[in-house]
């Protein structure tokens, strides 16, 4: 029976679904991306070879896989160049398997400068943007003023879409002397894209419909975290798309018969980048840490992930509302130096215990958490292939964690490479 899967983030993102995507390509005949930009980074290892991908879908380094990317992406074009150029340089070819949603819009140089010029206005109430462009991006997008990958092949279009931008992007445009915000020279940078492009651009929700026709089997690859979805996160600290499992219906334009099984991706504590509510975060000595031993830097920006622990009561919210079936549980062997570990089961919210992320999600801010207390197990995970090499307090948090999110765990990392992996 045909398993088509898709593998989303159940916290704030960076949870390591690049390397659980790179596990489960190889048993997939298709892999598609269907939201997010380059503000999300998936990093795979493959002996001593590291990839780094923001927007080609992870399977790519997988001999005879076809990629496609959704039309729920935002692209930056010049971005996605430099990744093939990477691609290039590690001997993978994408000729024939690569492809592009006309309706993909295209992260212009002038979001970025939008992008930062806002951060900048907020001051001490920044959320914490990547800096990327996505967020006006996404707002050309519903405003219907975007600028997608189909644009390309109609100069006369384009043209006359981007002298649009000069009217409602004024503000920001008028005056500039930053390279960013000439249009003419985006306008003939963009020009140079046409040759690149046109073998690249395919009807994704179409290939995608007539592949699962075929029997072909697809695996469904999300960027970020639920907790970081535009509708569903921590808003307004949340990105500006939908990264739950709805995104990837709106984002490949296909039908919700064709994802099969939900595979939520959790690290087995908590990180958070930039901004906004963090009821678990250990501001001390322990999470100084984990941060040390999970290498907790972004893969995108450099910068350094909050650490926090396991928080169950996010991940109910996460599995219940994604419909998560099973979880792979990454960056287990991280736990190994401690001698105990804290899991939080509740908040205490002005003075109520809340077992459910909160409907205000303002109040957020103000939850405590409520922790259970297990053993560590201070022995090494590192590299272990089978569930029973694990120790026994390691096998029973993990058991813990299962029972109360009433799931089953697919999937074990017990470090950064391919093979460092339990299969359950």
């Amino acid at each position: 029976m045909k398993n088509n899967m898709i593998v989303l983030g159940c916290q704030w993102g960076d949870e390591g679904k690049g390397k659980i995507v790179d596990l489960l390509a190889a048993k997939s005949d298709i892999i598609a991306r269907f939201q997010g930009g380059a503000n999300a980074g998936h990093t795979i290892v493959v002996g001593d070879v590291k990839y780094v991908l923001h927007l080609i879908p992870s399977g790519i380094i997988h001999p005879g896989k076809s990629c496609y990317i959704g039309n729920g992406v935002v692209l930056d074009p010049w971005g996605f160049l430099e990744e093939l150029d990477f691609l290039k340089s590690k001997g993978i070819d994408y000729a024939g398997r690569l492809w592009i949603s006309p309706a993909t819009n295209m992260v212009m140089p002038y979001h970025k400068l939008i992008d930062a010029v806002q951060e900048k206005n907020r001051g001490t109430k920044s959320i914490g943007t990547t800096m990327r462009g996505i967020g006006p991006t996404y707002i050309d997008k519903v405003a219907r003023n975007g600028i997608r990958v189909i644009d390309l092949f109609n100069p006369d279009r384009l043209k006359k879409r981007l002298e649009f931008q000069k009217t409602i992007k004024a503000q920001y445009l008028t005056g500039s002397e930053d390279e960013r915000a000439d249009l003419e020279l985006t306008f003939n940078k963009l020009m140079d894209l046409v040759d690149i492009f046109k073998p690249l651009v395919a009807d994704v929700s179409l290939a995608l419909y007539n592949a699962n026709k075929e029997g072909k089997t697809i695996l469904f690859e999300g960027a970020q975290g639920t907790l970081l979805d535009v509708d569903l996160g921590t808003y307004p600290f949340a990105t500006s798309s939908n990264t739950t499992v709805g995104g990837a219906l709106t984002g490949l334009g296909v039908g919700p018969h064709m994802i099969n099984e939900v595979v939520g991706v959790i690290k087995a504590y908590t990180t958070r980048v930039g901004a906004g509510p963090f009821p678990t975060e250990l501001v001390d000595d322990i999470g100084e840490k984990i941060r040390h031993q999970g290498d907790e830097y972004g893969a995108t920006t450099g910068r350094p992930r909050r650490c926090g622990w396991l928080d169950l009561v996010a991940l109910r919210h996460a599995i219940r509302i994604n419909g998560v079936d099973t979880i792979a549980v990454t960056k287990l062997d991280v736990l190994d130096c401690l001698d105990e570990i804290k899991v939080c089961t509740s908040y205490i919210i002005n003075g109520i215990t809340m077992n459910e992320v909160p409907l205000d999600l303002s109040e957020f801010a103000h939850a405590k958490p409520v922790y259970k207390t297990l053993p560590g197990w201070e022995v090494s995970s590192t590299g272990k292939t089978a569930f029973d090499e694990l120790g026994e307090n390691a096998r029973n948090y993990l058991k813990y964690v299962a029972d109360d999110l009433d799931v089953k765990i697919r999937i074990i990392s017990t470090g950064p490479r391919r093979e460092d992996t339990i299969m359950m």
